[in-house]
């Protein structure tokens, strides 16, 4: 177990780089150099917080690596980035991805799909633990300012929800969140502005999609119907 801990990723630095876009900043602010302060809520039951209360009581190193491999399994693409999951809590979420040759560019570079892809991953499962599991969540658009190339070590995307946007999201059945998200670079030699990713995510209930399916299967069959009337009229006449 020591050797494992010991290829854990550093933690994340808690201060707030200057500067930030006011919806970033906002987002970022329970890290403000205080720790974060508990959440009130009680966590909904699904199958994200149902496999965190099973993990609970491990080290965190150990629960890290289980959470990794498990959601993993959950979304198998991003489980083949090597996507490592440090932070899962309803309120904040932090994924980490190291720089090797699997995910860089032509210039050595992280590749900017693999940013976009760590920065869905935070914001996705944060606002999956918070979904009850009769809805099921969407992506929409997405929004990424790439201020510079990142050339080396680890990068780190962070997800934030406040109390009050876990309520919305629970007591609105079908709606839409703007989810933000900074990207950290870990170990770059000067000091520059994080990676800022808006990510807008949209939920409807699973009954409404399995409506509209079946919509389409009717819509079929009353065209059909409709058809075959209008041919016996005709006969008919004839």
């Amino acid at each position: 177990m020591s050797g494992l801990l010991n290829k854990l990723p550093i933690k994340l630095p808690t201060k707030i780089p200057a500067k930030l876009p006011e919806k970033i900043s906002d987002a970022l602010t329970p890290q403000a150099n205080v720790p974060m302060n508990p959440s009130k809520l009680k966590p909904i039951s699904n199958q994200f917080t149902k496999l965190l209360a099973i993990t609970k009581y491990l080290p965190a190193g150990a629960r890290s690596t289980i959470l990794s491999k498990a959601f993993g399994k959950v979304v198998p693409y991003v489980g083949t980035t090597g996507v490592y999951y440090e932070t899962v809590e309803p309120n904040q979420v932090i994924v980490s991805l190291n720089n090797n040759k699997a995910v860089q560019n032509h210039i050595g570079s992280i590749h900017a799909v693999a940013v976009t892809l760590l920065a869905e991953t935070a914001t996705g499962f944060i606002l999956g633990l918070n979904l009850p599991a009769d809805r099921v969540l969407l992506i929409k658009s997405y929004s990424v300012n790439f201020y510079r190339p990142l050339k080396k070590g680890q990068i780190a995307a962070v997800a934030t929800l406040s109390d009050e946007q876990r309520l919305d999201i629970l007591n609105t059945p079908k709606g839409e969140m703007v989810i933000p998200c900074v990207i950290n670079d870990r170990e770059s030699d000067s000091v520059r502005e994080p990676i800022t990713v808006e990510m807008t995510w949209a939920w409807v209930p699973k009954s409404e999609l399995e409506a509209r399916r079946q919509g389409k299967s009717q819509k079929k069959v009353t065209v059909t119907e409709d058809k075959t009337e209008n041919e016996t009229e005709t006969a008919n006449h004839q």
